[in-house]
């Protein structure tokens, strides 16, 4: 008991008696509940207490030290300035690694050093050699002065190359490769000492000076004029497998634009048949290649020849190579429009009754071509009655064709025309109830119907100009695939042959 006695008084002491610890503990737990004291408080609040303004003037108080210690930032040297002579600055640039663009002479010169003595005078350049080209409309007078050549041997050079062919047969674009030699005097214009430039595929002309005047050089150029020959199968499709069988693309278009003229693409080519075209080629001894037009273009297939057509005559066209003549398709239409009435009874729209209609009614509006349905002579041309404005053709064979209600004729009596040739324009003249052509077809003098007749032309050959043909396709057809692309004879073996004009191989006659 005496124990418990001590113990609460030394409770009470410590205060943790029972109204010790209720006075304590109040005041601890306010002092934990109170906020701790803020150097400056909530300016938003409290305005006007002495507290704000406290607040307020120790902010303006940090403001004003922030200020007092802001930093300067006035430019700082890195390094001091060196004062480089011109000599020392130019060593420099030549050395460092800046980029040419910014104004730095890497990659092309040094700076002189100390060593280096400056020229009184620099010495001029013993020879000048130069390219100069020849414009279009340009002369070539004209086009050695400005390059620099004095006036007199200008007018030597031009004497002299065109003695050896037209100036006007020089292309546009030709370049020429000049050589002018040292100044007599500093006030007088170099001297030409030569002049080269490629006139034709086989022939180089010069002027040199050697020792003595202006004279001309003529240098031939060795030209391979074997006509390049390209075989191969159809395959998926014929332009794709000649163009892959290494056909110039010019070529191709040629060679399937002559077959067309004689078969039907669509229905006789096949996958298995083999194509067959010879091509104009020509191949200098520098290395240049021109290539020609289409010779031959054949085709066949199972054993058997398809087509098979050679170019003749000065007109360029394919005849069938087995000497008959040219060979081309029917007639075409007259022009390009639908067919409105057909050749047959019928009741005429201004007589009013039954009447034969001797042709073809195709629409057209005024102005529209009519074109000629195969080759022939006119034989009429002006006002022919009902028919209006009226054109007649004779084909030959007993065959005439006649074009009615034109607007306007195109071509004059006694005229040879050609198939698809424009011989006037759709009209509404004659007897006519609006602007078409009527078209007739004539067999014997007697009206035909023109939708029955599809026929084929041929120009036959014959006599010498048959020889001729048949000699010109026996030539090409010994020509042995690519033997256009062997190599040339070496300059070294053919030293001693001599030079000859290398004739087209084209011995159509005129």
């Amino acid at each position: 008991m005496t124990g418990d006695i001590e113990g609460r008084r030394n409770a009470e002491r410590r205060g943790f008696g029972r109204r010790g610890f209720g006075r304590r503990g109040r005041g601890a737990a306010a002092a934990m509940a109170r906020p701790p004291a803020r150097l400056v408080s909530d300016l938003a609040s409290g305005i006007g207490t002495l507290r704000w303004f406290r607040s307020l003037g120790i902010m303006l108080a940090l403001i004003a030290a922030a200020l007092a210690f802001w930093p300067d930032f006035s430019t700082v040297s890195a390094a001091p300035t060196t004062n480089l002579t011109r000599s020392e600055r130019d060593e420099y640039r030549s050395q460092m690694i800046t980029p040419l663009a910014l104004g730095a002479d890497s990659g092309r010169r040094m700076g002189p050093s100390r060593l280096v003595v400056p020229l009184a005078a620099a010495p001029e350049r013993p020879v000048v050699e130069l390219t100069s080209t020849l414009g279009a409309g340009d002369s070539l007078m004209a086009m050695l002065r400005r390059a620099g050549v004095s006036e007199g041997d200008a007018e030597r050079a031009a004497a002299l190359i065109g003695g050896a062919m037209p100036e006007n047969a020089i292309a546009d674009g030709t370049a020429f490769d000049l050589r002018l030699g040292r100044r007599p005097s500093p006030e007088m214009p170099r001297p030409l000492e030569r002049l080269d430039f490629r006139a034709r595929f086989d022939l180089e002309l010069g002027v040199a000076r050697d020792g003595g005047p202006l004279a001309l050089i003529r240098k031939p150029i060795r030209v391979d004029d074997t006509p390049l020959r390209i075989r191969g199968k159809v395959g998926a499709g014929l332009y794709r497998a000649a163009r892959a069988a290494g056909a110039p693309a010019r070529s191709v278009q040629q060679y399937l634009a002559a077959l067309d003229e004689a078969i039907d693409l669509d229905r006789v080519v096949g996958a298995d048949d083999e194509f067959d075209m010879i091509v104009a080629y020509r191949r200098a001894a520098t290395g240049e290649v021109e290539v020609g037009d289409l010779l031959y273009a054949g085709l066949s297939g199972g054993g058997k020849a398809k087509a098979q057509l050679l170019r003749w005559g000065k007109e360029g066209r394919f005849f069938d190579a087995n000497g008959t003549g040219e060979l081309r398709s029917g007639m075409i239409a007259p022009v390009n429009g639908a067919i409105s009435s057909r050749f047959g009874m019928r009741r005429h729209p201004i007589l009013k009754y039954k009447r034969m209609h001797n042709g073809v009614d195709f629409r057209g509006r005024t102005g529209t071509p009519i074109y000629a349905v195969t080759d022939g002579r006119v034989i009429r041309a002006g006002r022919n009655g009902g028919h209006g404005n009226y054109v007649r053709i004779d084909h030959g064979g007993g065959l005439a064709s006649g074009y009615s209600h034109m607007s306007r004729i195109a071509v004059s009596n006694g005229a040879s025309v050609r198939r698809g040739q424009v011989i006037g324009y759709v009209g509404s003249t004659g007897l006519s109830t609006g602007p078409h052509l009527h078209y007739e077809l004539y067999r014997g003098g007697r009206n035909i119907d023109p939708l029955s007749v599809k026929f084929v032309t041929r120009a036959l050959l014959s006599g010498a100009e048959l020889k001729q043909f048949r000699a010109r396709l026996s030539q090409l057809r010994a020509v042995e695939p690519g033997a256009a692309l062997r190599p040339l004879v070496p300059e070294a073996a053919r030293e001693a042959e001599p030079v000859r004009e290398i004739d087209r191989l084209s011995n159509a006659p005129d």
